[in-house]
Formats: C-alpha cells, sequence, structure tokens
C-alpha cells in the first residue's frame, strides 16, 4: 500500500517491505526504522528494517543474478541503456529526492536542489563510460613475444554499498553507478537515519527494467551491516562514514580476503597565504563551514593563517558568520539548517566544551541559537589561537566549527596542514598560480583547490592516510569494482583484430 511521507510530499509504494531479487518483499522482523525531521524534531514515516535474515537473502539474490543472471555477462554498452533509463525514472521523482533530503538531512531546499543535477550527472556520466573506458587493452609480453597479450577488466561481483546519513543522494549514486556499468549486482544499505531517498531508487530501478538482483535493497542497523560486511557471498564492500567504522570494515573484509573501498572522514586545512585578500578568504571560508551544516567529510575544518593576519582574519569570518540565515531548511533565504540528528547536536557541544577547556579562544557561536524554538540547529562556531595538536584541530567535529590556526611561514603551514592523520581535502588561498600548484602538491590529501573548495566528482574523490581508500567519481571510480585479468592468445581476437578483411 502506499504511503505518503515528509510532509506528504513523497509517496513510497511499499515502505514495510524490502527490495530483494526484483521483487518487493516481506522483512523477517517486525522492526521499523523512523526518521526524524531535524528541524520538527517529529518523526517522518517509518520504513522495514532488515535483519540478518533478510541481509543473507539480499546477498543470495545479488549472488544469484551475478553468478547465473545475464548483468555480468552484457557488455558494458548493453548496460549503459539501464542506467540511462534509470536516470530518467529518478528525474521523475526529482521533487520527492529533494524533499527527503530535506526532510531527513535539514539540508536547505537550495542545497537538495541542486544536488539533483549532480546525482543526475553520476548516471549519466557513467553509462557514457560504456564506450571510452578500457575495458580491454592490447599488451605486450614480454615472455611470450609472438603471442597476443590482453589485460581484460571483470566485474568485481557482488558489492555491499554502505552509504552515510549526511550525502545520501550523491553517495549512493558513487557506488550504484559505477557498479553497474562494471556489471557488478549490489545489496544496498543505506543508513538507518536516511532510507527513504533510497526505496525512490529501488523503485526506480524496478521501473527501469533492471534484471532480478542486481539492485537489492535492505535497510538495516549495525548489526546487520556487520553481518552483510561479514558475508561470505559478497565480494567488494563499498563504505562511506566515519574512520572508526572504515576501520572496523578493513579488519572485517580482510579477515577474507574481500575487497573494499573506504571514503571516510577528514579534517581539512585551508592555507591562506599573505597575498590573499582577508575578506574575500574569510566570505568564503565562513559560507563554506555552513554547507551541511558543517556535516561534510571534505569541509575545510582547519584554517591556518600568517601570525600577523590572524586577528584580521578571525575579525573578518566572525562578521561573515553574522551574515548567516539560520531556519526552516524550506526557507529560500536559509543558508544553514540544523544538525541532522541530536546525537549530532550533542557530539558537537562536546568538542566546544572541549576546545575551551584545552584553552582555544571562543570567537563566535558555540551554542544552539535562540531561535528557532525547536529542532538540532547550532551556531556557526569560530574558534582562535588553535593549537593544531588540541582535540578540536585534530579529531572530526562534523559539525559547523572551525579552528584557526597560526603558521610563522610557508612550510610551517605545509607541515601544519600534513599534521593529521586525515588527508581528504584541501586549499590554498593565493593569487600566485605557480605557488598553488607546489603548496598543492606538498600537502597529502585527495583533493587541493586554489582559492577555495574544489571537490569534483567528475574526476575523482577519495582519501590519503585515514581518509579511506580507493577514489569515487570519474573513470577511476569503476576500477574498484573491476577485477583485472592477463589472457595471452596465439593471436588477437576477431573483435579486436586490426585485420578483419
Amino acid at each position: 500500500m502506499a504511503t505518503s511521507f515528509a510532509s506528504n510530499q513523497i509517496t513510497l509504494q511499499h515502505p514495510q517491505r524490502l527490495f530483494i531479487d526484483g521483487r518487493w518483499v516481506e522483512a523477517s522482523s517486525p522492526r521499523r526504522l523512523t526518521p526524524v525531521n531535524p528541524a520538527t524534531e517529529e518523526p517522518i514515516g517509518s520504513v522495514a528494517e532488515g535483519v540478518e535474515a533478510d541481509v543473507d537473502k539480499a546477498v543470495a539474490a545479488a549472488r544469484r543474478a551475478f553468478d547465473a543472471g545475464p548483468w555480468p555477462r552484457m557488455s558494458a554498452a548493453e548496460r549503459a541503456p539501464y542506467l540511462l533509463r534509470l536516470v530518467a525514472e529518478l528525474r521523475k521523482r526529482r521533487s520527492e529526492l529533494s524533499a527527503s533530503f530535506v526532510e531527513q538531512v535539514g539540508a536547505p531546499i537550495w542545497i537538495a536542489e541542486g544536488q539533483m543535477e549532480l546525482m543526475f550527472g553520476i548516471y549519466e556520466r557513467h553509462a557514457a563510460l560504456a564506450d571510452t573506458f578500457s575495458w580491454e587493452e592490447p599488451r605486450q609480453s614480454l615472455f611470450y613475444t609472438q603471442d597476443y597479450g590482453l589485460l581484460v577488466r571483470e566485474p568485481v561481483g557482488v558489492v555491499a554499498a554502505i552509504a552515510p546519513w549526511n550525502a545520501p543522494l550523491l553517495t549512493v549514486a558513487n557506488k550504484v553507478a559505477p557498479a553497474l556499468i562494471a556489471g557488478c549486482t549490489l545489496i544496498l544499505k543505506p543508513s538507518p537515519e536516511t532510507p527513504i531517498d533510497s526505496y525512490i531508487l529501488a523503485e526506480c530501478a524496478e521501473a527501469a527494467g533492471l534484471p532480478a538482483g542486481v539492485l537489492n535493497l535492505v535497510p538495516a542497523e549495525r548489526a546487520a551491516s556487520e553481518h552483510l560486511v561479514r558475508n561470505p557471498g559478497v565480494d567488494k564492500v563499498s563504505f562511506t562514514g566515519s574512520s572508526a567504522t572504515g576501520r572496523r570494515v578493513a579488519t572485517l573484509c580482510g579477515e577474507r580476503i574481500a575487497r573494499y573501498t573506504l571514503e571516510l572522514g577528514g579534517k581539512s586545512a585551508a592555507i591562506v597565504l599573505d597575498d590573499f585578500d582577508i575578506g574575500e578568504a574569510a566570505g568564503n571560508l565562513g559560507f563554506s563551514l555552513c554547507i551541511l551544516t558543517g556535516q561534510n567529510c571534505a569541509n575545510l575544518t582547519r584554517v591556518l593563517v600568517s601570525e600577523r593576519r590572524h586577528d584580521q582574519l578571525v575579525e573578518a569570518m566572525a562578521a561573515t558568520l553574522k551574515t548567516i540565515r539560520i531556519g526552516d531548511p524550506y526557507e529560500k533565504e536559509t543558508l544553514m539548517g540544523p544538525l541532522a540528528m541530536k546525537r549530532q547536536l550533542e557530539r558537537v557541544e562536546r568538542y566546544v566544551a572541549i576546545g575551551k577547556t584545552e584553552g582555544a579562544l571562543l570567537i563566535a557561536g558555540g551554542a544552539r541559537p535562540a531561535s528557532p524554538a525547536r529542532g538540532y540547529y547550532f551556531e556557526p562556531t569560530i574558534f582562535a589561537h588553535v593549537d593544531n595538536r588540541s582535540t578540536i584541530a585534530q579529531e572530526e567535529i562534523f559539525g559547523p566549527v572551525v579552528s584557526i590556526i597560526t603558521y610563522r611561514d610557508v612550510d610551517e603551514a605545509i607541515a601544519l596542514a600534513n599534521d593529521s592523520i586525515f588527508g581528504l581535502n584541501g586549499a590554498v588561498f593565493t593569487n600566485d598560480l605557480e605557488q598553488a600548484y607546489r603548496v598543492s602538491r606538498r600537502i597529502r590529501t585527495g583533493t587541493m583547490g586554489q582559492n577555495g573548495s574544489r571537490v569534483d566528482f567528475s574526476i575523482a574523490f577519495g582519501g590519503f592516510k585515514q581518509s579511506g581508500l580507493g577514489r569515487e567519481g570519474g573513470p577511476e571510480s569503476v576500477l574498484p569494482y573491476l577485477e583485472s585479468k592477463t589472457v595471452v592468445l596465439r593471436s588477437a581476437p576477431a573483435h579486436l583484430s586490426t585485420d578483419q578483411s
């Protein structure tokens, strides 16, 4: 029976069922997941909660679809139209997908609407890779010089795609799209806080005619999620979330040598060099701090500035934050909505208390705003004179909190930026293009941008160090879903032979 969610803006056909083997089936448990709107603190609705038995059914379905079904035996060119039909179905649900982001995460509507084209583009770009990606390529053998060497790339198998709650639309697309074009089958396990958009995706996959078992949906809590990672029928795990959970995923995968991709946390540094305008830097950094209320693993949460310009930058950033409108995510003028859940609000409050205890100077924010009266709102917060070794400078807060840290020269700035267990994103603010390039090459991080954050899923996104393994976005995103195979033949097969006469 169809059910309306999120202020009647979303209709799900089967919210009390799971999508397994191409059908909407009863869950093994009566338990339900009930996401909460962080702006109102009210439940949005409920969906089925999968348990270990459901995980096993979904893995078995994906296993059959991979081992005996048509999907992995199709060419990439034959799979691409399915992705395009999936995008077409998703476009029909655009307003519902936007509402799911606002209602589940608290993202302002302008961010939710802006992410739609990015999400659609991920599927479309991966469909286009069918014609441009090197699925097979000749290689000259040094051992068998008279033979024909060939490197082929084949789907890795059954994939467990485990998505986070902070940006589910993009993170799910960055797992599903490359896995599908590669020929893998999937079990999608969304966060228990944000399952609704994944239900819409599953309905769209059904409408697009994906073969049975290619995409399966099992929302679940931690115990069932760990059971999924342990399941021997899963060939690869693609996980986005905290570094602590990522370490657990890696350990479990390592026990059976399962493949895995990890997109984890960050504590990214922005270096403001002395040639760059302070007001422009403050405006950029103050605004970006508020994107997704700071619940963004690539957020620039450590700002490095020279000692002589520290006070200027702090003053300018504090002025910028005063212009940030906090409020109802559905109002177009709102720049920052609430944190996504109560436990996240309490986490940010704990870190602010730690920052003050450890001697950092609280300049702005640091508390819940007087208005709105309800919701998990928190003011954008600046700490000045922060020691780079302190807790708030080293640990990921995942909220709108920035630490201002001083350096004496560029070499020290680079050393401070690199003094972190993370390495996900970064920026250098300078008008000197060559200096921007030199600094970027010395920072141990997955992305560097000049004069602002430049995260780009059309190229590649991922981290160094404890920020993860593997890349999402662009052609590099397909590689983790493929296994390379060497084939040595006596001569070129017909479809690769240059002599077709």
